[in-house]
């Protein structure tokens, strides 16, 4: 129940922000929260009965291409109110929760020293590099650049 507290709150927020920052009306925005807290709460069910231990963003991405792909019926108003949320909007809360979690448990990242700042940065390093590679590729292909 925490949980689903948690995404209903989030999406309050970004509503309020995709409105106050974004100048979108709650009322266009409204249905793409909805969608978007459904989809996630559908994946995060899915991931309690499975039999397997599996990330939770695996289930949630799945069933949001599956809900935008074109042979599901409703992907296009699925996508059109999605698409009405600014990724900002939507970012900001739920990066303040995650920055919340982790004041939480400050002793267990303490313990991690200065190699965590080290793997951090190779991290987002190599994911950047990689994700501007990936779409200079595509663009190539599709004769955009």
């Amino acid at each position: 129940m925490n949980q689903v507290l948690t995404i209903l709150l989030i999406g309050v927020i970004a509503l309020v922000g995709n409105w106050i920052g974004y100048h979108v009306p709650p009322t266009e925005s409204l249905p793409g929260i909805l969608l978007l807290a459904l989809i996630t709460l559908i994946g995060m069910g899915f991931t309690r009965i499975l039999p397997f231990k599996s990330p939770v963003i695996v289930w949630i991405s799945l069933f949001a291409m599956i809900a935008t792909s074109p042979f599901f019926p409703g992907n296009a108003y699925t996508a059109a109110a999605i698409g009405k949320i600014n990724l900002l909007a939507l970012a900001t809360p739920i990066l303040a929760y995650a920055g919340l979690s982790l004041g939480k448990d400050i002793h267990l990242f303490k313990q991690l020293s200065w190699r965590i700042v080290v793997v951090s940065l190779v991290v987002f390093t190599g994911t950047f590099l990689f994700a501007t590679l990936f779409a200079e590729a595509i663009f190539k292909i599709q004769g955009k650049f």
